[in-house]
């Protein structure tokens, strides 16, 4: 019972059972995609072992992908483990236990593995699997079985993809070689079966024989290898087949020529059609056996085509001479045809034996048939063919109908694909032209762009004139096709296309090994590679012209029918990307990026993934054939559209999905690979402008990339140098616009186990040649700080490094890959996503990747890269970084606005009645006011300073990119610290010594004061004492009199003024006087006589009128002129000093003439481009120090009048009269002096208040809006809003008086947003209601505290407001004199009086318009605006574009958008015409300048740095760039040249095309505004 038990299980070997043990059971019937199995996931990248019997498929296959030979030693380490385990734990006997563990104890045939998995595969999966088993020279499928349909296919769509070389006899002398797809090869095949049981291991025989004495592999699976004796469950009918080809050297070679073994698994028996296909094929056929049936059937039956051939065991105890007789004589046999193995003959004499015959056969087999030609056969035995599926011929139909036109491939392409060849090439050198500008000639250069963008129209208008040609109609048509239709069409050209290529680029690549060995022969190796270039064809140059059929049709209206037509181009190539097809990036040929349809296509695969997912590049460099392609290939299973037969140059992406359990772990969605193909030969280097391509290339794609993949073969030391020398520059390049990719150095053929170790040496002197490169391209770069290549990037020498062995073990064409190789490039992925991991920061979308290609590109474009990168991630990387900044700054110095008017408040109130300070000394008090300002600026410099390393520390929004503006942020918080702390002393001086000054004068009021009132209180007494009652006329004329007697006697001191202009002079002198000696004569004139009339600056003296004479004679903007622009704006912004100080109506103190001083230095430090002699500065200083004087001695002897005790004395008589009858007639006081409290004490005070905090909340509200945020939204606003308005005294205004303009733009904006009121009267309110909740809970306190009388009540409330509220002290002692009101009455009346007040204020509030309310602010949000927004206030020295750079200690400055300098008013000398050139294509063009700065000597522009360091001119973001101020000039020529006193500008053909909405669009393109 047990025994029959046991067979029924045993024989339970049906394919389902084995796809369930295999955990393949879903993927037999869905079958398993290419992507599916090219995806990282978490068993890619780690070495865990198969744990069970579902894990064999998938390790074998990523052993295989990886091309690795023991891909096919595949167990699981459980099954083991479990029967150790068993047997050593059990010692009694169980059988049902040795029942259950029988299966499990079961190890499975890596046939059945193989045979599986080719099942339960795509056709594309098949033909990967079979190219990767040829590699590892392991047998492949030819008939493959199905045990449960018993219907078997034949592979020929599997094997199609298999090249192969070889070199057989017949060409050994001459060296050359055959190059063919294996299915096409017509050879002869020789088979082997077995019929019946055999002893003999034909499998391991079939091995021997097909290797040589050095090297012995196993090509079939035999009994020997591990798990190879396992019972075959589904393999058996599989057969195998492979290829012997010769490498041409006798003493090796095992066949001279070549052939095919093909290998029956089974009993032909059992396998009737696969032995009868065989027969038909095969040139012989040989069986092996044990036992022979004398009748035989099976053999006598068959129609053979094939010879033959009996194999026996002589040995075999079952053998019988008889049977073996009968068939031969049946079959017709001979004794060559016999072949027995005896007990003398060991397996190499039999081996030696087989292989003769065997090689007779192939020598004189008629026999000879490709796999393609066996179609036929198999059909007609009822085998299925894998090509015989619907989408499979329709592809081929389709591909064949395009490639079966090709004769001559340079014919075909000019004919079929005529955009992309010399048109195309004619308008990338139009275009570099554009960036470049080396053949301007005498032209001008905005004349010379433009007439550039005419041929490039002309040259687009020539593309859309021909009709699509027919095979790019068909190939659209193709790859519009369903999915997988789609991708058997694109593979079935792919292969037609490198047969077609492949005869005509081998021969030509033989001559080019020849010419290049000759190194005379330069120009024929130039004529080759010509050749080469122009007999390439591949799917790559279909696509390029798909490319450029759809980038010429948008040149068309966007309503032609053509361009429409076209427009879904782009996601049918965005489709491909995702379905694992490359994109082309760099044409290599033409040396140039399609731009917009490669942008299209990223755009449209954005909107097809999620918009979230994000990518991670790998991009791998190095010299043509040097094994990058094959590198790619097996790390990531990548199939580019390259062969070794062809050698197209350029740049192609591909996508790599990435599994769900490593998104998490890479923090993105797919891999981007880039291959680069071709950085070329040391020997082209020389002939053409390759090396710059190179450099291009390199630089685009390390700039792409998170890790670059340097691929370096060892034995060329000259190619090594010239690579290195390309990727120092694109590493140097890419650190310099703050991108830092990581590179690994791979270097191939290195095969010795102590590589690692023994190439320290040679590590070492790569990193001296490395940082020998570093400082060479650093020069050439001008970036010499660069001493070293880890200056540039992160590099160790150790783990930098890659050495990965030969591909082959042994050689070619038998020779299977290296086990040392695939391992090595193994870790070498490992180690890539590891260091992926660590790219977090970097990690960016498709859109952002999009941005990097065309902006990278850009820049390469120009000769000076560095000084031309212009990237939108950057910019908004670096306005984010602004605006953040701007956001701390701002909260800094709100803080400090409010706590300076916090500290003057309780200055002003410093020794009066309001004042809670512990100390009575104001020096001490304002030391102590100085020290806490000091501890509140230090917090908020600190918290500045560590929100900017926190800020750098995130991984989102690209901050690495601005990592190189860091330190000139942390300066700009420094300087601002230090600005703060030099205002805010400045202010608490003059506050504190103001304050001191009053102080005397407010004891003599008080004293006066006092005086009076006990006059009034005796008055009072006499008067009731004449018991008469008296009436109000009598009341008046005692009061008149008494008052007149009170004055008389009190003493009234004349208050001493200052003379202001002695002071004045004084820091005026002091000022010039470390000038120099001469600077001191000059200051010594009187500046009573200075400021008088206009300040006009003339050419007097020699040195001036030469200055002048040259600035006229060299055409640029008069000398004079220029300085007498900038003592206009000096002296405006010095005037605006002074009205600020006079409005505040407070005394003069010597701080102020110091600020104004000391402005004036800032502002001529600042316009150093403006050569300035000693007397211009000196007579602009007294100029202004003469007229500000004169003004402070005003405000000086108008405070001293104002405070002038007898004025504020008889000021209050009235007053004091109404206090005397109010006392004398006992009236209650409590409400009208609650309302008199109130009105002169409270209100006044609270208005001071509100006006004192409205100025940084208007400035916080104007910073809530983009405009406001960073200089770059603010001047693109400006612009915008210039536009808009469309006004030519606008234009002339902002050119020619900027700052004027701009502040009065900046008021504009501040009076439109608070013109509706409401967000005003909130402020307003804000401040009313907190210093009313202050009166009352003031009130409320003071009335808890027992305070005796009314005078200490008000006294206890003017305390408690001390801190907020500054309450004149003439008004309150006014107030307390003659007060008799009742505490409780009076605090009553007070509480309803100061509501009423919220109201009277809200009242006056509404009435005062905001120009007026704007005039009484402490704080000007106009100009603090203004000097936040305006930065340095530098402009750029050719047109006067202002500088946007954040922060105020920035190293260099830029501007977004440069101008035409006819808006700078430059003319031709010759002409008097206004110039059109713009200085931001004039620094790339070989133009030169001259000027005052260079001594009128000529200057190239390409060097304007040596003249002007602190600038960088970057050339236009894009062409269209500038467009706005072209726009400009091309629509008021007529008017800035009247204005200017000029001719009109010859303005070119393209500007007049620029429209207001172009116009517009350079705006958001130049300030890369979304």
């Amino acid at each position: 019972m047990s025994l029959i038990f046991i067979v029924f299980i045993s024989s339970e070997t049906h394919l389902e059972s084995l796809m369930e043990d295999l955990g393949l059971e879903q993927l037999y019937p869905e079958k398993l995609s290419l992507s599916t199995i090219l995806q990282i996931d978490k068993k890619t990248i780690t070495d865990e072992p198969a744990k069970c019997n579902s894990d064999l498929p998938w390790y074998f296959l990523k052993k295989l992908m990886m091309v690795n030979v023991t891909a096919r030693n595949a167990k699981c380490t459980s099954a083991c483990e479990s029967n150790v385990d068993a047997a050593s734990g059990k010692t009694e006997l169980d059988v049902d236990d040795l029942f259950e563990n029988l299966h499990l104890g079961d190890m499975l045939n890596p046939l059945d593995i193989i045979t599986a998995l080719f099942l339960c595969s795509d056709g594309f999966v098949r033909q990967e699997m079979a190219l990767k088993m040829s590699m590892c020279q392991f047998s492949v499928p030819l008939l493959l079985p199905n045990c449960e349909t018993k219907q078997c296919t034949l592979m020929l769509w599997a094997l199609r993809d298999i090249v192969k070389k070889y070199r057989p006899q017949s060409l050994s002398e001459s060296k050359g070689f055959i190059e063919d797809r294996i299915v096409l090869s017509e050879l002869p095949m020789i088979s082997f079966v077995r019929l019946g049981e055999c002893s003999l291991s034909k499998s391991e025989i079939l091995n021997k024989l097909l290797s040589n004495s050095q090297q012995y592999h196993d090509t079939f699976v035999h009994h020997n290898i591990e798990c190879g004796d396992s019972p075959k469950r589904i393999s058996n009918g599989l057969v195998e087949i492979t290829w012997y080809l010769p490498c041409g050297n006798k003493n090796m070679d095992v066949f001279s020529e070549p052939v095919a073994v093909a290998n029956l698994r089974g009993d032909i028996a059992s396998f009737e059609t696969q032995f009868s296909f065989l027969c038909e094929t095969s040139a012989a056929v040989f069986v092996f056996f044990d036992t022979l049936d004398s009748e035989c059937k099976l053999l006598t039956n068959q129609h053979h085509k094939a010879q033959i051939f009996l194999v026996g065991n002589h040995q075999s105890k079952d053998s019988s001479k008889d049977a073996l007789k009968k068939v031969a004589t049946k079959l017709g046999l001979s004794n060559s045809n016999i072949l027995l193995k005896t007990k003398q003959m060991n397996d190499a004499d039999f081996v030696k034996k087989l292989r003769e015959t065997v090689s007779n056969v192939v020598e004189n087999a008629k026999m000879k048939m490709g796999i393609e030609q066996m179609a036929d056969i198999a059909l007609e035995l009822g085998i299925w063919v894998d090509e015989d599926s619907s989408e499979c011929q329709t592809a081929k139909k389709n591909a064949d109908a395009i490639t079966a036109e090709i004769q001559d491939i340079l014919e075909y392409k000019e004919a079929q694909l005529p955009l992309q060849g010399k048109i195309w090439k004619e308008l990338t050198c139009l275009e570099k032209e554009e960036f470049q500008l080396r053949n301007v000639g005498s032209e001008t250069i905005e004349d010379y762009k433009s007439n550039l963008q005419i041929q490039k129209t002309k040259l687009r208008e020539t593309q859309n004139s021909s009709a699509m040609s027919n095979a790019m109609t068909c190939f659209i048509n193709a790859i519009s096709s369903p999915g997988i239709e789609r991708c058997y069409f694109l593979k079935w050209m792919r292969m037609n296309l490198d047969n077609v290529s492949r005869k005509k680029l081998s021969d030509l690549r033989e001559q080019y090994k020849e010419k290049c060995k000759n190194s005379e022969s330069k120009e024929e190796i130039k004529d080759i590679d010509r050749q080469l270039s122009n007999s390439s064809l591949g799917t790559e140059h279909f696509f390029r012209e798909m490319g450029q059929i759809y980038e010429a049709s948008l040149s068309l209206p966007e309503t032609d029918p053509s361009r429409q037509q076209l427009q879904h181009l782009p996601k049918l190539c965005a489709h491909l990307l995702l379905d694992g097809f490359p994109l082309e990036l760099v044409d290599g040929d033409a040396s140039n990026i399609p731009l917009r349809w490669v942008s299209d296509v990223l755009s449209q695969l954005n909107d097809l993934m999620s918009s979230k997912s994000k990518i991670l590049v790998v991009t791998v460099l190095g010299v043509q054939s040097t094994g990058k392609s094959t590198l790619l290939n097996t790390m990531f299973g990548m199939q580019f559209a390259v062969s070794s037969g062809r050698c197209t140059r350029g740049a192609f992406m591909l996508l790599i999905r990435i599994n769900e359990d490593v998104k998490k772990v890479l923090n993105c969605d797919f891999m981007v690979i880039i291959d680069t193909e071709g950085l070329k030969s040391p020997e082209l280097a020389q002939l053409d402008n390759s090396h710059e391509h190179d450099n291009e290339l390199a630089t685009l794609v390390v700039g792409l990339s998170d890790i670059t993949i340097i691929n370096i073969a060892m034995e060329n030391s000259t190619e090594m140098k010239d690579i290195l020398q390309i990727v120092v520059h694109a590493f140097l390049r890419m650190k310099e616009v703050g991108k830092k990719p990581k590179c690994q150095f791979v270097h191939q053929n290195v095969s010795d186990v102590s590589a690692h170790d023994k190439n320290l040496r040679d590590r070492k002197l790569l990193l001296e040649q490395l940082n020998e490169m570093t400082q060479a391209a650093a020069k050439m770069e001008k970036k010499e700080e660069n001493k070293s290549f880890t200056d540039v990037m992160e590099y160790s020498p150790d783990t930098g490094n890659c050495y990965i062995p030969g591909l082959w073990n042994g050689n070619p064409p038998m020779a299977p890959v290296n086990a040392g190789y695939s391992e090595a490039v193994y870790e070498l992925k490992k180690n890539i996503i590891q260091m992926l991991e660590s790219c977090g920061s970097s990690v960016n979308n498709i859109l952002e990747f999009r941005e990097w290609i065309e902006s990278l590109w850009h820049a390469v474009k120009h000769e000076n890269f560095i000084f031309s990168f212009r990237n939108s991630l950057v910019a908004d990387a670096y306005m984010r970084l602004c605006t953040e900044v701007n956001k701390w700054e701002w909260e800094f110095k709100k803080e400090m606005y409010t706590w300076v008017t916090n500290a003057e408040t309780k200055i002003n109130n410093f020794g009066t009645v309001a004042v809670k300070s512990v100390t009575s000394d104001m020096s001490e008090f304002l030391t102590q006011l100085k020290s806490e300002a000091c501890i509140v600026m230090s917090k908020w410099e600190k918290y500045i300073l560590e929100n900017l390393a926190n800020y750098f520390k995130q991984t989102e929004g690209h901050v690495y990119l601005v990592e190189g503006y860091r330190e000139d942020f942390a300066n700009s918080a420094k300087s601002l610290r230090r600005q703060m702390e030099s205002s805010v002393v400045n202010q608490l001086t003059a506050a504190a010594d103001i304050r001191q000054g009053m102080t005397e004068l407010d004891r003599i009021k008080e004293n006066h004061t006092k005086e009076l009132e006990e006059r009034v209180c005796a008055l009072i007494d006499e008067c009731r004492e004449k018991k008469v009652k008296m009436e109000d006329k009598e009341l008046d004329t005692e009061f008149d009199k008494m008052w007149k007697e009170t004055v008389n006697e009190l003493s009234f001191s004349k208050q001493k003024t200052i003379n202001v202009i002695t002071n004045v002079s004084y820091y005026l002198r002091d000022n010039v006087s470390c000038k120099g000696s001469h600077a001191s004569e000059l200051s010594q004139k009187s500046l009573e006589d200075c400021g008088l009339v206009p300040f006009k600056y003339t050419a007097d003296g020699r040195y001036k009128q030469m200055i002048h004479k040259l600035s006229k004679w060299l055409n640029f903007e008069d000398h004079v002129k220029a300085v007498q622009n900038l003592a206009d704006c000096i002296i405006a912004s010095c005037t605006q000093f002074v009205t600020e100080r006079m409005e505040r109506k407070n005394n003069y103190h010597d701080t102020y003439i110091q600020e104004i001083l000391h402005m004036i230095d800032e502002r001529l430090e600042n316009n150093q481009d403006v050569k300035i002699e000693i007397e211009f500065e000196v007579s602009l200083k007294q100029h202004i120090c003469g007229v500000a004087a004169r003004q402070f001695q005003k405000l000086h002897e108008d405070f001293i009048r104002d405070n002038d005790p007898y004025r504020c004395l008889n000021q209050n008589k009235e007053k004091f009269r109404t206090d005397f009858k109010d006392v004398f007639h006992e009236r209650d006081q409590c409400q009208k002096k609650a309302e008199e409290f109130t009105d002169r004490c409270l209100r006044p005070a609270v208005e001071d208040f509100v006006y004192r905090s409205l100025g940084p909340d208007i400035i916080g509200e104007m910073k809530t809006s983009e405009t406001f945020s960073t200089r770059m939204f603010f001047q693109s606003s400006v612009l915008l809003d210039l536009l808009s308005k469309d006004d030519f005294e606008n234009y002339r205004s902002n050119s020619c008086s900027y700052e004027k303009y701009v502040k009065n733009w900046i008021l504009n904006q501040i009076v439109e947003r608070f013109s509706n009121g409401s967000t005003m009267f909130e402020f307003e309110d804000k401040h009313v209601q907190s210093s009313i909740r202050s009166i009352n809970d003031a009130v409320n306190k003071a009335k808890t505290e027992k305070s005796g009388n009314l005078k200490s009540f008000v006294k206890n409330v003017c305390q408690e407001l001390g801190d907020k509220l500054v309450i004149s002290q003439d008004a309150l002692g006014a107030f307390m004199i003659l007060n008799n009101a009742d505490q409780e009455q009076f605090a009553h009346w007070l509480t309803e009086c100061v509501k009423d007040m919220a109201q009277v204020l809200q009242e006056k509030f509404k009435k005062t318009t905001i120009q007026m309310k704007l005039e009484k602010l402490n704080v000007n949000p106009k100009n603090k605006l203004f000097t936040e927004l305006i930065g340095c206030g530098k402009q750029c020295p050719f047109c006067e574009a202002p500088c946007e750079a954040g922060g105020k200690e920035h190293g260099e400055h830029f501007a977004s958008l440069h101008r035409p300098q006819a808006l700078g008013r430059v003319r031709s000398s010759r002409t008097q015409k206004l110039i059109t050139d713009v200085c931001s294509s004039s620094v790339i063009s070989g133009q030169s300048f001259q000027n005052i700065a260079t001594n009128g000597k000529w200057h190239p522009y390409k060097d304007y740095t040596a003249i002007y360091p602190d600038w960088r001119i970057a050339p236009d973001a894009s062409l269209q760039a500038s467009d706005y101020w072209k726009y400009v000039l091309a629509k008021f020529n007529q008017q800035f040249a009247e204005a200017f006193n000029a001719k009109p500008a010859d303005i070119p053909e393209t500007w007049k095309d620029i429209t207001c909405k172009k116009a517009e669009e350079s705006i958001k393109v130049s300030f890369h505004i979304k």
